[in-house]
């Protein structure tokens, strides 16, 4: 299993610069904010991302993630311009963390559990196969993974808001943001291949074909 998680891995990262585009923003928002002020440290910070951007599109490498990271940061270097104070730059990141926390909330009494859209969107599996009585379950579980991670990650950011902390709302956003998220895609994969294989439910393959019980179950990934 470790080496189709490494592999997992190297997939999502491969010829792509995400971790810098959830790095750099805030990290040169926060230095230059502490030597320069508001107004050129949310310049930088949309600076970067345009020339992170820039950079995807030069090489042709796919830049849904670039293009995400620069709307955000578009929308949070007008709040900061607009207001002139440094932690309204973190407020969409807030916002956006707690509508991510509801939804995955909400996702698992509704029996659609939100990480299995996830895969279902990377992988192009059946989506009814997902919602079986025997495979459902380990998406839910893996769902409340999320839900507590991103809501932990958002409570602590609202508090340093509110403390108008800018330094550690840096920190917090860029120690919280790929290498936490990296980890957590870890651990879904890992807890997840398991509760699949102990639900014994069908494997893709077999639920397409319409097999009977006993099924040998899904192999890989997740």
């Amino acid at each position: 299993m470790v080496s189709e998680i490494r592999g997992e891995l190297r997939e999502l990262i491969s010829g792509r610069v995400g971790i810098a585009d959830g790095i750099l923003p805030p990290l040169l928002f926060v230095l230059i904010n502490n030597i320069w002020g508001v107004g050129p440290a949310a310049i930088a910070g949309l600076g970067s991302a345009v020339a992170i951007t820039g950079w995807r599109l030069s090489r042709g490498n796919p830049i849904r993630f670039a293009i995400a990271g620069l709307f955000g940061t578009l929308l949070a270097a007008i709040l900061a311009l607009r207001s002139g104070e440094a932690e309204d730059f973190f407020l969409p990141g807030i916002i956006s963390g707690a509508l991510t926390t509801a939804a995955l909330v909400i996702s698992i009494p509704a029996k659609r559990p939100l990480v299995a859209f996830t895969s279902w969107l990377t992988r192009g599996w059946p989506l009814d196969w997902y919602w079986h009585d025997r495979v459902r379950p380990a998406y839910s579980r893996t769902t409340i993974i999320w839900a507590l991670f991103f809501g932990a990650r958002t409570f602590v950011q609202w508090r340093l808001f509110v403390d108008e902390e800018v330094e550690w709302l840096g920190v917090v956003r860029v120690a919280l943001g790929w290498p936490a998220l990296l980890l957590l895609l870890v651990a879904t994969y890992w807890l997840g291949r398991r509760w699949i294989e102990a639900l014994e439910g069908p494997s893709v393959e077999e639920f397409e074909a319409g097999a009977p019980p006993p099924w040998e179950g899904q192999k890989h990934g997740f």
